[in-house]
């Protein structure tokens, strides 16, 4: 496919990024690949803890205010 020079370019071209990652992948022994992975596994389960604690407190309204009556003497 030929690019018209006229014509701006709206995607990126991944394809150096992704050479990069699978470098970088390959350079990494086994064992820090593994861990890395379950980094971020655990990451992501705590955005999605995050994410389920917001919507529930929108789904839920704000709470209202507890207000207690003090008697002055």
């Amino acid at each position: 496919m030929e690019s018209d020079r006229t014509t701006p370019r709206t995607e990126p071209d991944l394809a150096p990024v992704l050479a990069l990652v699978e470098a970088l992948r390959a350079a990494v022994p086994r064992e820090i690949s593994e861990q890395l992975a379950v980094l971020v596994r655990e990451l992501l389960l705590a955005l999605r803890a995050l994410i389920d604690w917001y919507l529930e407190r929108v789904e839920h309204g704000p709470r209202e205010a507890r207000v207690e009556d003090i008697p002055i003497s």
